[in-house]
């Protein structure tokens, strides 16, 4: 592990981490969460993705990467704070959509991605959501990016298309924390 935070950033998993930076009130931090299950094969795309960028590095120092797993409002702490959220997953998209399409939403389009129908665990993220509307701690901006998954089927490996897209999925990561 290279101990440089310019060349590596964190990858929270389990444990919040946080920088000396942000803790003496420099800018808010973009938080890129990974979330997603990682024994149903594609299900597994957001957290496969924020495990590519966390072994690749070259973000810029403000990102933190969360490997949110299939947990929902247990995440609270780790994007408190945040201004800009994006949060990395396998979606739900339309009936007529091809498995591997790419989506990104943000703004309205992240509550009306969220109202319908969603896999099982991102009802968690939509209770983390709301939440952090609640205590009034909401993140001012909110991105989602994500593909449609191949195959949901019991399995820690991915579908070989879907891991074709993990570097794509990466690139438009990237771009999404620095615009």
């Amino acid at each position: 592990m290279n101990d440089n935070r310019n060349d590596m950033p964190e990858l929270a998993l389990g444990t919040k981490v946080l920088r000396e930076e942000y803790v003496n009130g420099a800018a808010k931090p973009v938080v890129v969460l990974g979330i997603g299950n990682i024994l149903l094969c594609d299900e597994g795309f957001g957290v496969r993705v924020v495990e590519y960028l966390s072994e690749r590095g070259g973000l810029p120092d403000n990102v933190e990467l969360v490997d949110g797993g299939t947990l929902g409002p247990e995440l609270l702490h780790f994007v408190t704070g945040a201004g800009r959220l994006i949060i990395v997953d396998a979606v739900k998209g339309a009936e007529e959509d091809e498995p591997g399409k790419l989506y990104r939403f943000a703004g309205e389009a992240v509550n009306e991605h969220f109202s319908q129908g969603v896999m099982a665990h991102e009802l968690g993220i939509t209770d983390l959501l709301a939440l952090m509307r609640l205590i009034g701690q909401a993140v001012p901006e909110v991105v989602v990016l994500g593909a449609v998954p191949y195959d949901l089927s019991p399995s820690l490996d991915m579908t070989e298309e879907m891991a074709k897209l993990v570097p794509v999925m990466a690139d438009m990561v990237k771009e999404a924390a620095v615009s």
